[in-house]
């Protein structure tokens, strides 16, 4: 269904964003990532108090083979 939009400002869009008004089939985006981290990596804010004693971060990914995006076109 047709939609009325007014003025729309873009500043930036990164490696592989997606944008889109309106209606829409299909969005795609072309790029992926793994990410590891470990305990506490990813905590924000001003007064933190983290305690990881014993940690580590297993990185060991026996499937070898993670689902790719090469029929994402």
């Amino acid at each position: 269904m047709p939609a009325i939009v007014g003025v729309a400002q873009v500043i930036t869009l990164g490696n592989s964003s997606v944008f889109h008004i309106g209606d829409v089939y299909k969005i795609m985006p072309f790029s992926n990532a793994k990410t590891f981290s470990g305990a506490g990596s990813f905590n924000t804010g001003e007064s933190l108090n983290v305690h990881n004693n014993v940690s580590s971060t297993n990185t060991n990914d026996t499937d070898v083979l993670d689902q790719g995006n090469f029929l994402n076109m």
